[in-house]
């Protein structure tokens, strides 16, 4: 398979530039994954394509997390993440929360794209903030301990599974697939509108990516993801047991590319 996936350590399908936020601060973000649109504005192609080149430093790259994504890890989590991150992020964690309603880009869906982030990505973003972008999203990692980074990155990622309820208390829609499908085919369409992809491209896209999207959530933590992004690896997985072939891969990445390259693909 061709080495064409340099976009991210994060990357699936557009990947966010996931962020906790706080009431007080703007916070930044960039693309969804599944759901595609987000549920804001869009972000000009070069601050786009800024994000989704970002290497992770050296100090992040190897991290895994050693605190267990049990039941008392997601309590401890859920009182993060209602405190610093979802006025912004939606109590859902789906991009939606009032205070990120005017940021333009718009919070992240990180309940979903969390499940196809590695720990060493999530606990970079959630600890040094928008610095490394020139953003206003403040840095954690002098505010939250390593445990409760890790706590909220296990809420989070409980939230993007349904595993847990979210809180009521700032308002937006929980994790919903349904409305993710609904996101991306009317990107898809978008795309073929503008002559982006053609509709077979926009077919093909659609109907791999659940694939994708599925192996890359059950086996996050299996994938190497230390030096280079993790789909990449996922991809070069797949690929080596035989449930997609070289070809879709490298047709899959070149028509993402395509998306994100046009601004379709927030």
């Amino acid at each position: 398979m061709k080495k064409i996936l340099k976009i991210s350590s994060g990357m699936i399908l557009g990947i966010l530039i996931i962020s906790a936020c706080s009431s007080q601060v703007i916070d930044e973000s960039s693309a969804s994954d599944t759901g595609m649109m987000g549920s804001g504005g869009m972000m000009g192609n070069g601050g786009r394509m800024r994000f989704h080149m970002a290497t992770i430093p050296d100090e992040y790259a190897g991290l895994e997390s050693l605190i267990p994504s049990d039941g008392d890890s997601i309590e401890r989590g859920q009182i993060v993440f209602t405190t610093h991150c979802a006025s912004c992020h939606g109590d859902g964690g789906m991009g939606d929360g009032p205070a990120g309603v005017a940021l333009d880009p718009s919070p992240a869906p990180i309940a979903h794209t969390s499940q196809m982030m590695g720990d060493n990505y999530l606990f970079w973003r959630i600890s040094e903030g928008g610095a490394a972008f020139e953003t206003a999203m403040i840095s954690f990692k002098d505010i939250l301990s390593e445990q409760e980074r890790w706590d909220v990155i296990n809420y989070i990622r409980a939230l993007g599974s349904n595993q847990v309820e979210p809180q009521r208390q700032f308002g937006g829609t929980i994790n919903d697939p349904e409305l993710q499908a609904t996101q991306q085919a009317e990107m898809l369409s978008a795309a073929v509108e503008q002559g982006v992809i053609s509709q077979e491209e926009a077919d093909f896209f659609a109907d791999i990516h659940p694939t994708i999207d599925e192996f890359m959530e059950n086996n996050r933590d299996s994938l190497d993801n230390t030096e280079r992004p993790m789909m990449e690896s996922g991809l070069e997985t797949m690929v080596a047991q035989g449930i997609i072939t070289e070809e879709e891969a490298d047709r899959f990445v070149d028509i993402h590319d395509r998306l994100l390259v046009a601004g379709l693909m927030e």
